[in-house]
């Protein structure tokens, strides 16, 4: 071999580790869209379970997988902007959270696998064709099955006998899924000789005139459902209710820790947990239609004895052996 040949060579040789590391595969993207603001307090423990749980399967932010975040409080329209925001940015993998930003983003892709949180009925609007087989690019987590309104009910009734009606506090445009809990709130309702009132709202103004006048005559208690907008909007129903004295079952916990009465649902924590667990399954080639979307499995019952207090309630001691947390 010739000396200028074996020096090229030599040269080539020498580039290798370069090229190689040039073409080292690129770190994955999770996208996230959130209906929330990322200010809201309930932003921060969901996020922190979420990466928490993929650090346990070895996927660590910043290191080997990036997560790009997206917080929107606002409308459908905002919702779609921000969606088809983040699916331009090509993820391997999208995380929606609640039916209004999985709808955003079943419009922007179907290609891109999603995983949806916290929606009641992904089968009536068409997101999965069947629990046990969601078909397309969407599967996910549910938080709510029929049964509980039934529940909510007979927790109303248990903390405040003397009940007669109960509104039903929700957004229609936000929360379609109403119809599917209608059957269990009748049957209850019949059962508690209880008098049932929707309460619908669009916009916050009317929160507090539907519970002012809920609140005249007959003695009513309020339901609040798990509704995107009951979230957003959850400082001002929990003082309406405590302005007109009126006892509630919350959907989630943080609505006892903002000063509700009493809240039975999910835990929130534990849906973003199990989320992660999808998500990693996906990254590691999990087609969505092969993974069934799955339902609740942790519900938590918080109760506020200062706020019993205030309303001038006495919670049953057979309710109190039941909480998992009492809120002195």
């Amino acid at each position: 071999m010739k000396r200028r040949e074996f020096i090229t060579l030599l040269g080539g040789a020498a580039a290798w580790p370069i090229t190689a590391r040039a073409q080292q595969p690129t770190m994955p993207v999770i996208g996230v869209l959130n209906a929330i603001a990322a200010s809201d307090k309930e932003a921060q423990p969901r996020t922190a379970a979420f990466e928490q749980r993929l650090r346990e399967l070895g996927r660590i932010k910043g290191s080997n997988i990036k997560i790009e975040h997206r917080w929107v409080a606002g409308g459908p329209e905002a919702m779609r902007s921000v969606a088809k925001e983040l699916v331009d940015l090509k993820p391997d993998v999208l995380v929606a959270h609640a039916s209004t930003a999985t709808d955003a983003l079943r419009v922007a892709t179907t290609s891109i696998p999603i995983v949806f949180v916290n929606v009641a009925d992904p089968i009536g609007p068409g997101f999965v064709a069947s629990l046990a087989r969601p078909s397309g690019n969407i599967t996910g987590f549910t938080n709510f099955e029929v049964t509980m309104s039934g529940k909510w009910l007979g927790l109303l009734k248990e903390i405040s006998p003397d009940l007669s009606q109960a509104g039903i506090v929700h957004n229609p445009k936000t929360a379609p899924y109403i119809q599917i809990f209608l059957p269990q709130f009748e049957t209850a309702a019949a059962l508690f000789a209880i008098k049932l009132i929707p309460m619908p709202f669009l916009e916050p103004a009317e929160i507090e005139s539907a519970i002012e006048k809920s609140a005249r005559g007959s003695k009513t208690g309020l339901l609040v459902l798990p509704d995107i907008s009951t979230l957003v909007h959850r400082d001002g129903i929990i003082r309406a209710a405590a302005r007109y004295r009126l006892p509630a079952v919350y959907p989630y916990r943080y609505f006892v820790d903002n000063g509700g009465l009493i809240s039975y649902g999910v835990n929130n924590v534990d849906q973003y947990r199990r989320v992660a667990s999808y998500v990693d399954l996906i990254l590691k080639g999990a087609k969505p239609s092969e993974l069934p979307v799955q339902q609740p499995v942790n519900f938590e019952l918080v109760i506020s004895l200062k706020t019993a207090k205030a309303l001038n309630l006495t919670v049953p001691l057979s309710l109190l052996a039941r909480a998992d947390e009492v809120i002195e």
